[in-house]
Formats: structure tokens, C-alpha cells, sequence
């Protein structure tokens, strides 16, 4: 499975940012695709992720209300919409893949990585 992030940029805090992950290869393997991000000198943290089987979504404390994960399944494309974002979301987002349904937050199960893209929020 090959995963491709786009959308990251710089925006002001309280704008907006859509993230874009289109996935290719083995597609039909994939039953959680999650976007996980890591900021400057931190470890990666889980921020949400999108259930195949029946669109179950979760997302980290940090972001629920503020950032919506959805799919598109014909374009095989997970979407990461971010509003009001602050400061503190800066980071790396990449976007992952696994064929465990249950994988949930824990990032140590995620398979397949894309390349990440780039979120800087400034105050």
C-alpha cells in the first residue's frame, strides 16, 4: 500500500487547512487509515483515524470538535478537515494505513506510512 499526504501549509491560528491522503497498491487490504502527526523535537501522537468497515472515526482529546476525519471511497482518498486551528497543531501530519480494524490510536500498528506534509500555525 503506498500513501501520498497533501494539503499542509501555513495558515493563521483559528484558519483552516484540509489534508488529503490518497492511498494506491493493495487498497483492498486497508481497514484503518489514521493521521498522525509529530512536531519539532516531540514524538508522533495520534490524531485520527477512519474505521473502513463502517466509517467509525476517532480522534485525540486534543482535536475533537475542531478536526473531522471522512473518506472518499471512489477516489480512495482519506480527508483530515482542521478548523480553528491553534499554535500548538504545527507539526508533520502523516497519514497511515493498517489492515487491523482495531488499531485505533495505537500508532506502533499502523503498516504503511505516506511521506507527511507540513502544518505550521502562527499566532
Amino acid at each position: 500500500v503506498q500513501l501520498q499526504a497533501s494539503g499542509g501549509g501555513a495558515v493563521q491560528a483559528g484558519g483552516s487547512l484540509r489534508l488529503s491522503c490518497a492511498t494506491s497498491g493493495r487498497t483492498t487490504s486497508v481497514r484503518v487509515v489514521g493521521w498522525i502527526r509529530q512536531a519539532p523535537g516531540k514524538e508522533r501522537s495520534f490524531v485520527a483515524a477512519i474505521r473502513y468497515s463502517d466509517g467509525n472515526q476517532l480522534y485525540a482529546d486534543s482535536v475533537k470538535g475542531r478536526f473531522t476525519i471522512s473518506r472518499d471511497n471512489a477516489k480512495n482518498t482519506v480527508f483530515l478537515q482542521m478548523n480553528s486551528l491553534k499554535p500548538e497543531d504545527s507539526a508533520i501530519y502523516y497519514c497511515a494505513s493498517t489492515n487491523n480494524p482495531l488499531a485505533g490510536s495505537r500508532i506502533r500498528m499502523y503498516d504503511y506510512w505516506g511521506q507527511g506534509t507540513l502544518v505550521t500555525v502562527s499566532s
